[in-house]
């Protein structure tokens, strides 16, 4: 079955730091290009970050020098690691999984940056 379930959101304070994590199902990790987006009420799902297979990245403009994504083959996890949160930063983050055919999304993962 074709899975993704990602983990690790939560409620923190401004300049705060989490780690989001995504699990895949190795149907749809090895050559995939894995990507982190997000959703704020009343605003349209944007990519936060992406990671090719080869490892190549990419990053929103909002989010470069703050936040890292990774993954780790052997475990078939992707990673988002988010230093210096900010109120903007407040939405609902999804894993997502793609190829040229395919596309596969999880769950989704609340982050909500407030004092």
């Amino acid at each position: 079955q074709v899975q993704l379930v990602e983990s690790g959101g939560g409620l923190v304070q401004p300049g705060g730091s989490l780690r989001l994590s995504c699990a895949a199902s190795g149907s749809i990790f090895r050559g995939y290009t894995m990507g982190w987006y997000r959703q704020a009420p009343g605003k349209q799902r944007e990519l936060v970050a992406a990671i090719t297979s080869g490892g190549s990245t990419n990053y929103a403009d909002s989010v470069k020098g703050r936040f890292t994504i990774s993954r780790n083959s052997a475990k078939d996890m992707v990673y988002l690691q988010m230093n210096s949160l900010n109120a903007e930063d407040t939405a609902v983050y999804y894993c997502n999984g793609k190829t040229t055919l395919r596309s596969y999304w999880g769950q989704g993962t609340q982050v909500t940056v407030s004092s």
